[in-house]
């Protein structure tokens, strides 16, 4: 079994670095090479960049941008936003980026994914879902950042992202997005265990404690967080940050197989 992870997930806006909360107010927080220099000193696990204008412009992925974040970074990456043709996947690849985020692409046309899974292999492409709950309190899965809902159970799209065969899911909580308050962690169990895949979960992180939960008691395989790792206090001052590894050594001593 792969040992648990847990990854920054930093959102891009041009050239810069935002941090959101419900998938609106975004707040610049800094310049993405710096960020990622500070980072590789504290030996992330795995680090993800997704541009969170590039599907909704409809524009391609920033090419030179991202060859400058990947030139930097010591760690596995993975990069989503505007990704809608084979060519883009292996531009990013040959660009020094390990995986491939396939988010709105994936509710449009599920079978570019197939296609991009059949040329590059399903450990490259991470299927990507945004979910949030509707009236009723039942998750559903949105698109157009989080505001139109699509009448796609959570758990449902989550097992049909897997019979398309990408290799992990990375699943967003607009809700908790940037609460810092903790996961929701009885749909990260659901899907969890309706999948045989990896999954990412974010949305919601504010403690270690949080990370803990999320991968021992909701059997993620992987904590993903965002406004964890940039803001420090209650006034959320900028402040790049990644917890110590005997820490992160304990939670994952906890995993059961």
């Amino acid at each position: 079994m792969a040992l648990p992870r847990v990854i920054p997930i930093l959102l891009l806006r041009n050239k810069g670095l935002v941090k959101s909360i419900r998938f609106k107010d975004h707040k610049y927080i800094g310049d993405p090479i710096n960020t990622v220099k500070i980072l590789n000193e504290k030996e992330v696990d795995e680090l993800a960049f997704i541009d969170i204008d590039a599907s909704r412009e409809n524009r391609e992925p920033n090419y030179q941008l991202l060859s400058e974040i990947a030139s930097e970074c010591f760690m596995p990456l993975a990069y989503g936003g505007g990704v809608s043709s084979l060519k883009q996947i292996r531009i990013l690849i040959q660009s020094g980026i390990e995986k491939i985020i396939i988010n709105h692409h994936a509710l449009v046309n599920p079978g570019f994914v197939k296609s991009a899974i059949d040329a590059f292999g399903s450990s490259t492409i991470v299927g990507a879902m945004d979910i949030k709950k509707n009236f009723f309190g039942s998750y559903q899965v949105y698109t157009h950042v989080g505001t139109k809902s699509l009448s796609k159970d959570a758990v449902t799209y989550a097992e049909s992202l897997e019979a398309l065969g990408v290799g992990e899911l990375l699943v967003n909580n607009v809700d908790l997005d940037g609460m810092m308050s903790g996961y929701d962690l009885s749909i990260v169990k659901k899907i969890a265990e309706a999948v045989d895949i990896p999954v990412i979960a974010c949305g919601g992180a504010g403690t270690v404690d949080d990370i803990d939960r999320v991968i021992n008691q909701a059997n993620a395989s992987a904590a993903g967080a965002g406004s964890m790792f940039v803001y420090r206090g209650k006034h959320r001052a900028v402040l790049i940050t990644y917890p110590e590894y005997k820490i992160l050594n304990e939670i994952f001593r906890k995993k059961k197989p």
